[in-house]
């Protein structure tokens, strides 16, 4: 499948995703993240279940395990709220934990929610709650938006989908990249 990103909105790449048309992000399979459960726009929900390689030295699951999933629900929140040709990285993370995480947890969810969207930059905040609804994390995010083209696509290329959400996309940027950005 052949896509131009910046013909599409943050919304349609999540739902894509959502349904299994595009890929999602390696990193959701380290993680053991068990899907995308809502995409809606300015809100996204994961799914996840902790692991015992998600462990700490102490015997609970590592806190960036949380962190990394609220990271991914929040900045997806935001990725779902651009329009097309726009991408995020985040700027910063804020994550309060509030109970221990083990595998006896089972599934959690961990919901995304837009605050602010400007041109430039976005916040969002985000929660992670048990099967039974106990809150055990919850953050918030400052996101950096810019254009695609800042990433250094061509106004003619046209990329495959899978190396574009795999490699460039909102989930990564390259130290050329972030430099591009900078400048």
């Amino acid at each position: 499948m052949t896509i131009d990103p910046r013909r599409l909105t943050g919304l349609e790449i999540m739902q894509a995703i959502a349904a299994g048309h595009l890929p999602g992000a390696p990193i959701a399979e380290v993680m053991n993240f068990t899907g995308i459960r809502t995409v809606e726009h300015g809100r996204v929900v994961f799914a996840a279940i902790a692991q015992r390689s998600h462990y700490n030295p102490i015997g609970t699951v590592h806190g960036g395990w949380a962190a990394t999933l609220l990271d991914s629900c929040m900045g997806c929140a935001v990725h779902s709220a651009l329009p097309a040709g726009k991408a995020y990285t985040t700027l910063s993370l804020e994550i309060k934990y509030v109970k221990a995480l083990t595998e006896a947890t089972g599934e959690v969810l961990a919901e995304g929610r837009v605050i602010q969207l400007g041109s430039r930059q976005a916040t969002a905040e985000g929660w992670l709650r048990g099967p039974d609804g106990t809150l055990y994390a919850h953050g918030t995010t400052t996101c950096l938006v810019f254009g695609i083209d800042r990433l250094g696509w061509r106004s003619n290329r046209r990329i495959c989908a899978c190396r574009w959400l795999t490699q460039r996309s909102s989930f990564h940027l390259s130290n050329r990249a972030w430099r591009k950005l900078r400048t």
